[in-house]
């Protein structure tokens, strides 16, 4: 397996209270599936993914990615981790605004170790004609697409998406899932997504259903439905 997460557990203390955040997640994929997690605020979804990215530590259980079992990894070898194996897509863009599009790529590109290249990149997400453009003069669509572009310049071995068409229209929504789907396809780049939208399921290899910290179900589709023909 590409990915193993074997009984994973954090918590948070506010004030005088503990929050039981993951209580025990064990799950697993292989090399280039996408995986998709669902379930509702506050199941744990961003903590298991910021995790699994090396943003944040667990308090016990094991995080194996490509052999690497990241949880006893250093701090300064969680930052390189992050350079060089992961790419991040979130729900809001965190594009550099006094940058063009294709400085924005380039700032990833250039402290990467092996990194594509940048206009190869951006034709990939349709955006090259739009390399010397500011993100305020981008749709929504426009910057999530720049922010793909950003996330797979490194050249990652794992792309993880967090809540990726939340802030997008239908259409959008659906343009930027095909994207994702020839991500994966062009690249063979490991996706996991976590979203509130079940219709999206139905494009992932695998299905993982957190409540209250838990995986409570499992599905592995047999038939996987392009992102094209997705309705919710």
């Amino acid at each position: 397996m590409f990915i193993e997460v074997v009984d994973l557990k954090k918590g948070y203390i506010t004030g005088e209270v503990r929050n039981e955040v993951l209580r025990g997640i064990s799950m697993a994929m292989d090399r280039g599936e996408v995986g998709v997690i669902l379930g509702p605020s506050g199941s744990g979804k961003s903590t298991l993914l910021n995790i699994i990215g090396g943003v944040d530590r667990a308090e016990s259980g094991r995080v194996i990615v490509d052999g690497v079992e990241i949880n006893n990894l250093s701090d300064d070898e969680l930052t390189e981790y992050r350079r060089g194996d992961v790419g991040f897509i979130f729900q809001f863009y965190n594009l550099v605004p006094n940058l063009t599009v294709g400085e924005n790529i380039e700032v990833v590109s250039n402290i990467s170790k092996a990194p594509l290249n940048v206009d190869e990149v951006l034709a990939a997400v349709d955006m090259l004609d739009k390399k010397h453009r500011f993100p305020r003069e981008l749709s929504g669509g426009e910057q999530q697409r720049v922010s793909i572009a950003r996330a797979i310049v490194k050249n990652p071995k794992l792309l993880l998406c967090d809540e990726p068409t939340g802030a997008l229209d239908y259409q959008t929504s659906r343009s930027i899932l095909q994207l994702l789907q020839q991500v994966n396809k062009d690249f063979y780049t490991t996706i996991l997504m976590i979203t509130h939208n079940t219709a999206i399921a139905a494009m992932a290899n695998r299905v993982f259903r957190l409540r209250s910290g838990v995986v409570v179900d499992e599905v592995v589709n047999q038939t996987i439905l392009p992102a094209e023909r997705i309705e919710w």
